[in-house]
C-alpha cells in the first residue's frame, strides 16, 4: 500500500501564489510517476500536471502551463506543484495521485493507482 498526503492548500487572493506538497509513503513505493489533478464544485476532476520518474519528462493541461511548475524531490518521495499568477477558476480540490507507469507524465485518471484525500485550494477575486 502506497499512502499520500498533500499540504499547502488554503486561501490566497487572485495574482497570488501557493505551493502544494505531497508526500508518499509505504512499503512498496518505488519508482512511480506522480501528478496532480483537481476537482472544482459542480465539475468533474481533471488532469493538471504530471511528472515521471525519475523527473526528466513533464506534462500540463493548457489551462495551467506557464503557470503552474510540478517537480519532485525522489529521495523525500515527494511531489511538488508551485502555483502562480492563481486566479478563480483555480478554486478546487487538489488530489495528489501515483503510477507505476513511471514513463508517464501525461497521467489519466483511470491510470493512477494510489490517490492522496486531497486539499483545498480557493483563490478570491
Amino acid at each position: 500500500q502506497v499512502q499520500l498526503v498533500e499540504s499547502g492548500g488554503g486561501l490566497v487572493q487572485a495574482g497570488g501564489s501557493l505551493r502544494l506538497s505531497c508526500a508518499a509513503s509505504g512499503r512498496t513505493f518505488g519508482s512511480y510517476a506522480m501528478g496532480w489533478f483537481r476537482q472544482a464544485p459542480g465539475k468533474e476532476r481533471e488532469f493538471v500536471a504530471g511528472i515521471n520518474w525519475p523527473g526528466e519528462s513533464t506534462s500540463y493541461a493548457d489551462s495551467v502551463k506557464g503557470r503552474f511548475t510540478i517537480s519532485r524531490d525522489n529521495a523525500k518521495n515527494t511531489v511538488y506543484l508551485q502555483m502562480n499568477s492563481l486566479k478563480p477558476e483555480d478554486t478546487a480540490v487538489y488530489y495528489c495521485a501515483v503510477t507505476r507507469d513511471y514513463r508517464a507524465s501525461f497521467l489519466t485518471m483511470n491510470g493512477m493507482d494510489y490517490w492522496g484525500k486531497g486539499t483545498l485550494v480557493t483563490v478570491s477575486s
